[in-house]
């Protein structure tokens, strides 16, 4: 059964006549968490819509995709991430590993770490002393 997006957003409005990207994304974790993923991924695409920037809407429409046995619409979800983001890479990986892509889904998971690693290099964490963790002063 398909359900149309009115009856997803009737569920969430409160206050206000639009719902906000963060108020359909919640919608789409309850969704989610009940079994109806096809139903989540219409909330988490409403949530897209109103801000197309919402980075946790994005991977919750992957996760839902995949849930739901779309499996190719989910990869192809994940493709449209952030390039950068190790998060889109590991939902791309769980969706080919589940494809049954293995290597390809291997290859995601370590794109996945790698970009995690930049970050990490990118934003060390401060010592204590104000230094880096090489020593060098950070200030």
């Amino acid at each position: 059964m398909r359900v149309s997006s009115p009856l997803i957003l009737n569920k969430i409005v409160t206050d206000s006549d639009t719902p906000t990207a963060d108020a359909l994304s919640e919608r789409g974790l309850e969704l989610l968490a009940a079994g109806e993923p096809a139903q989540a991924a219409q909330a988490f695409r409403a949530a897209i819509e109103a801000a197309p920037a919402h980075i946790e809407a994005h991977h919750g429409l992957v996760r839902a995709l995949g849930r739901a046995g779309r499996l190719e619409q989910a990869v192809a979800a994940a493709l449209a991430l952030t390039p950068n983001d190790p998060l889109a890479h590991t939902a791309l990986s769980v969706s080919l590993q589940h494809a049954g892509h293995i290597p390809q889904a291997e290859a995601a998971a370590a794109r996945a770490k790698v970009l995690e690693w930049k970050l990490q290099l990118q934003n060390p964490p401060a010592a204590p002393d104000g230094k880096s963790p090489d020593g060098k002063e950070l200030l």
